[in-house]
Order: C-alpha cells, then sequence, then structure tokens
C-alpha cells in the first residue's frame, strides 16, 4: 500500500512538474528579460526580436506581430492574461504571424523608433504598443490594448489580426503607407 502510495505522489509529481512552458513551442526561453519570462508559458509562439524571426516570417511569407510591453503595465498584464493566454487566439495568431515579444524597458532605441513610426501613420503608441511589420522590416499597422473579445465597442484581437492580415495582401498599400524600420541585420 505504501508503495502504491508512493508511485502515485510520483506520478502526480512528475505531472506537475510538466508545466505547459515546457511543451511549449516558445522561443522566449533563456531570456532575463522579467516580462519575457512571464510569456513563455503562454500559447502563442513567441520570439525574441532578433534575425531569426524575421528569417521565419520571410520563409512562410507571414507578418510579424511585435508585441512591446513591460512587466510594469497594466494593460499588458490584462493583454497578457486575456489575449495571449486564450488558446483559440494563439492558434490563430501561430497559424498565420511570426509573433515578437519586446521588453518595453530592455529595449529603448527599437521602441521609440516604433513609437515614432505608429505616431507617423497615425496609429496608438502607447503601451501595450502592438505593431505589424513585414518580413522586409516595414510597419505598416497597429494598435495598443487589444482584447480577446470585442468590448465597450473596442475592437477584439482577431478582428485587429485580420484587418492586419488584409492589408499584408495588398503589397501595393504597403508600399505607399508604412514606415521602414531600422532593424541592425537585413531581414
Amino acid at each position: 500500500m505504501r508503495r502504491n502510495f508512493f508511485l502515485l505522489m510520483l506520478s502526480l509529481a512528475c505531472i506537475v512538474a510538466a508545466s505547459p512552458a515546457e511543451g511549449n513551442l516558445n522561443h522566449l526561453r533563456g531570456q532575463t528579460s522579467p516580462y519575457l519570462k512571464r510569456a513563455v508559458s503562454q500559447p502563442v509562439d513567441w520570439y525574441p526580436w532578433g534575425p531569426e524571426a524575421f528569417r521565419r516570417a520571410s520563409e512562410l511569407n507571414r507578418p510579424i506581430l511585435l508585441d512591446v510591453g513591460a512587466v510594469w503595465c497594466p494593460w499588458c498584464t490584462l493583454m497578457d492574461r486575456d489575449t495571449y493566454t486564450n488558446v483559440e487566439t494563439a492558434d490563430y495568431i501561430n497559424q498565420h504571424f511570426v509573433s515578437i515579444k519586446v521588453d518595453f524597458d530592455s529595449a529603448p532605441e527599437l521602441v521609440a523608433q516604433l513609437q515614432r513610426a505608429q505616431a507617423v501613420l497615425n496609429l496608438p503608441a502607447g503601451l501595450p504598443l502592438i505593431s505589424f511589420i513585414t518580413p522586409e522590416g516595414k510597419l505598416y499597422f497597429g494598435a495598443g490594448y487589444l482584447p480577446a473579445e470585442r468590448k465597450a465597442g473596442k475592437p477584439s484581437f482577431r478582428e485587429a489580426a485580420e484587418e492586419a492580415r488584409n492589408r499584408y495582401a495588398d503589397k501595393t498599400k504597403i508600399e505607399e503607407e508604412s514606415f521602414q524600420l531600422e532593424v541592425p541585420w537585413k531581414p
């Protein structure tokens, strides 16, 4: 009886130890930023800012979803909790975008560039800062906080993401209405 109890407890311990982050395809493992660490267990296949994500977007011919936030930002926390942990939303994101997550406090030059670009394009430039970018580094659409479901007249993340996908399909419009970001590598 004691042996069975011991085996049962050992089995339960193994199940608990196998957290969602271990099975996740998320590329944020090993990042030191508290904001990025918090996202490791999210079902969105996040990449850190870097050439790997841009290469992947180019290979798949998908736009990039870039999320900039901070651990101290309540709207970022809400979006992480309600939008990015929503399995249906995460599946949609993973099917149609290559996703990058950036910590506001760890990348001030990039954040300043994104905020200027979104302001030039008359898009929200606060936190969370949601940007949609081509694999070549052209910012063409963006938003602020987006809930998983439409609330109080605010579009859902899915509605905004579908608009971003539709705009991505119109390459001529992107050439006319986008902002080329300066990236430290060739996408």
